[in-house]
């Protein structure tokens, strides 16, 4: 067994996780960023018929072990029901269950994933493990959603609670929730990002929700209050407005004296009264508003800025190449119906 396990070039944790989490990796840069470290394994040939390795055309995979199935939870099904719905916008991927294992604690599940390219045929391996409520797995050091359907939660949450300014359709079949600060220089970069997915999926429901990282950024605190007020007596238009201006001299939030010169700018350009929306701003409830904002997105464990949830799948933005983020938005509005 330990030599089959050794066949496969083992991949970071850093990468499993990247990959795991279907944070838009392609399959090149999966098969870039999966060479060096989690332990490999072996398995069945997957339900999905795009899975199939061809010998001339792509990797070959170990033949898998029966004796290498040892836990109950969770089945091959549901393990490639998992990866269907993470990996499935990518036509180009392919991979075979490698392992199922028991481990030393009951109820966790080892499981290795052995993963490749089509007209590649390297293989490397992606390891994991599920927890015994069987809708978490956990790898790279993070706790991350598992299951046959892994974003149905999350989404359930960005439908009733991400309120923020939007624009596009008033529906939510398909809802792209932006997180976002306003002092972050790649969420600035990321907006060009955002307009082509507005222009591209004009059926998008795109909503814009606060996530200042106040240890970092001081002043993101108060453009984000702002902007609130900006929304609540102008509409989502006049929000839109404002963030563009913020961004655009964004540098002027490096001082407390800059950022109100900043933000009071932003708010004229957005059509409203800096004096109204600086009074809106000291209230209470705009102060509240603004950690709901925060609070959901520490519930669905956000873990930095700019984040993108496509219909409940989280996504970071940061250096992601645009062709990609498009097959994963298009992936989710065809196949997300009705989940």
């Amino acid at each position: 067994m330990i030599r089959l396990f050794n066949r496969l070039p083992q991949t970071t944790s850093r990468a499993a996780a990247v990959a795991l989490a279907c944070l838009a990796l392609s399959s090149a840069a999966v098969q870039a960023q999966t060479q060096t470290q989690a332990p490999a394994g072996a398995t069945d040939v997957p339900a999905a018929p795009q899975q199939t390795a061809d010998a001339a055309t792509g990797p070959v995979f170990p033949k898998p072990d029966p004796a290498d199935f040892t836990a109950d939870s969770p089945t091959k099904e549901q393990v490639n029901a998992f990866l269907q719905a993470s990996w499935g916008y990518d036509a180009n991927r392919v991979y075979q269950v490698q392992r199922i294992a028991k481990t030393a604690v009951p109820g966790i599940s080892n499981v290795v994933i052995a993963v490749g390219e089509k007209g590649n045929k390297q293989v490397a391996a992606l390891q994991f493990f599920t927890t015994p409520d069987g809708k978490h797995l956990i790898t790279g050091g993070e706790i991350l959603p598992f299951s046959s359907t892994p974003y149905v939660d999350n989404r359930a949450k960005l439908v009733s609670r991400a309120d923020g300014p939007f624009k596009g359709a008033a529906g939510k079949e398909l809802e792209l929730v932006e997180f976002a600060d306003f002092q972050c220089p790649h969420c600035k970069d990321a907006q060009a990002t955002m307009d082509k997915l507005a222009t591209d999926f004009p059926n998008a429901h795109i909503v814009f929700q606060n996530f200042p990282l106040v240890k970092i950024h001081p002043e993101a605190m108060q453009a984000a209050e702002f902007g609130t007020c900006v929304a609540k007596l102008g509409g989502n238009a006049a929000f839109f407005q404002y963030a563009s201006a913020v961004y655009e001299g964004q540098a002027g939030l490096s001082s407390a004296d800059g950022a109100l010169l900043t933000l009071n700018s932003a708010v004229t350009k957005a059509g409203q009264d800096p004096a109204k929306i600086a009074a809106c701003a000291k209230e209470p409830a705009t102060e509240a508003t603004v950690k709901a904002d925060i609070k959901l997105a520490e519930d669905l464990n956000v873990n930095q800025t700019p984040s993108l949830a496509v219909n409940g799948r989280l996504i970071p933005l940061g250096g992601l190449d645009y062709d990609t983020l498009k097959k994963i938005v298009s992936y989710h509005a065809t196949n997300d119906t009705g989940k």
